[in-house]
């Protein structure tokens, strides 16, 4: 009887017999050598009913003559789908780049699938730098960032804009990666491509095997985690554990701002750290309390990409969403020092403030020693220190005068040694220099008023020289 095969593996088909279990069944038809091939062949061996059929009566055999005779015509090997390698072995050049032909959407061009072996389409890097991580193109340079280096090399691009009026020129030039130089400096991205973000001519990443934040601009690398930031990023940066799943270091441009963005985030933990740096003042003026995915700017806007997958733009001027990152808000804040005159023992009397209300203090610690440190008390903002008293209002922290905001400080340290008046028996701390952070208040929160500008110019203490 005759039968339609699918061969499936070169030229080679599956040959099958099988005894019926009993007159009259259901089976597949009985075969007993050469008249033709079974319709049911596909491949798999015959079911066996114990008791009924033995297992010498029903065989399969794989064939490469058409009906299984001596000497029969015999099927040529054909076309072959692919060829197996019997020693295969793969070559990792994790420092090294090949390119293809070019692609030009504006011509139909599409030449991504062509690497000829003819022609030099290979650069190599120096491999003890490490691997690519990541490739930029600038004008007429692709800079490459290896996990220990830095590098440019020169692109011809002649080739692509020919093909813009005469694709048949793209077959006389080409596309060629010129020679690569290496940018002066022992830094790379290591394996943190994603902390990578540009503006202009200035590019940003970190280095965190050497424990730096870096940019490269028209004056080559320079290290911005100096600026002040040291020892902060040495021990940050030390911490994250890459790569891994959960640690990341995240880069963006804030493009509204003008600020680059950092989000150095903790492997396997919840804590995170988000700062910015800024060209004008060359420092890191701001902390965040957000915890990006990914950070971006368009036309004008910052936006980020939260873990919960959501978008945010950033920046947004609303009076219902200053203080707030991904839907929660956090008081704004700020730490800085009074260090005047810095060998005199000072007592520090008052703390003033030029700016809006709504501004507090929630810490004032002065250090009298490497040992003794004084603290002053929480100083209630303008309107939530108000009070009515015999309908009379005043105020137990900032009170304003002539457009400033006034406090004193009270004293809230612990007795030391020998020390007769301490506490909120007495006013001022004592110290050579003092640590202070002002905050803005609760009431920002509120709706309507919670999202209202708290401006803040000039912060002051009034001091006097310790008599002990």
């Amino acid at each position: 009887m005759a039968a339609a095969v699918e061969v499936k593996f070169y030229n080679s088909f599956l040959l099958r017999k099988v005894v019926p279990i009993s007159a009259g069944s259901t089976t597949p038809p009985v075969w007993q050598g050469s008249p033709g091939i079974p319709a049911g062949v596909n491949g798999s061996f015959p079911q066996y009913n114990s008791g009924q059929v033995t297992k010498n009566k029903c065989w399969i055999v794989e064939e490469s003559r058409i009906k299984g005779g001596y000497s029969n015509t015999e099927m040529l090997y054909g076309v072959k789908a692919y060829i197996v390698d019997v020693e295969p072995n793969a070559n990792f050049r994790t420092s090294s780049l090949i390119y293809s032909g070019i692609y030009n959407s504006r011509t139909g061009i599409n030449d991504t699938n062509v690497f000829s072996v003819g022609e030099d389409i290979t650069r190599s890097l120096d491999p003890s730098q490490g691997s690519v991580q990541k490739l930029y193109a600038e004008d007429t340079n692709l800079i490459i960032f290896q996990e220990n280096k830095v590098n440019r090399a020169l692109i011809d691009k002649d080739a692509i804009y020919t093909a813009e009026g005469n694709a048949s020129a793209v077959s006389q030039l080409n596309l060629v990666i010129g020679q690569i130089v290496p940018y002066a400096g022992n830094f790379g991205i290591s394996k943190d491509p994603q902390s990578f973000a540009t503006y202009g001519y200035r590019k940003y990443f970190t280095d965190k095997d050497r424990n730096a934040v870096m940019r490269l601009s028209q004056d080559g690398l320079t290290e911005i985690s100096n600026y002040g930031m040291i020892d902060y990023f040495r021990d940050k940066l030390n911490d994250i554990d890459i790569p891994t799943e959960e640690g990341k270091i995240i880069g963006g441009w804030d493009i509204y701002t003008k600020q680059y963005v950092l989000s150095l985030q903790k492997a396997q933990s919840s804590e995170y750290q988000t700062l910015s740096f800024d060209e004008q003042v060359l420092g890191w003026p701001s902390r965040f309390t957000y915890e990006p995915v990914q950070m971006f700017s368009v036309k004008s806007r910052f936006y980020s990409v939260s873990y919960s997958g959501s978008l945010w733009r950033h920046n947004h001027e609303s009076n219902d969403t200053r203080s707030r990152f991904y839907g929660t808000y956090s008081p704004s804040n700020i730490t800085f020092v009074f260090n005047p005159k810095v060998s005199m023992s000072k007592v520090f009397k008052t703390i003033n403030y030029e700016g809006s209300a709504g501004w507090e203090v929630t810490a004032f610690n002065a250090a009298r020693s490497f040992e003794l440190n004084d603290a002053a008390s929480p100083v209630k903002s303008y309107g939530e220190g108000a009070y009515v008293d015999n309908s009379v209002t005043y105020y137990e922290g900032f009170y304003k005068k002539e457009g400033k905001y006034f406090a004193n400080l009270i004293n809230n340290s612990q007795p030391t040694s020998g020390e007769v008046v301490f506490g909120k028996s007495m006013s001022g701390v004592k110290g050579y220099y003092s640590t202070v952070t002002i905050q803005t208040d609760a009431s920002t929160q509120a709706v309507g008023q919670g999202g209202k500008a708290r401006e803040l110019f000039a912060v002051s203490s009034e001091y006097v020289e310790s008599s002990y």
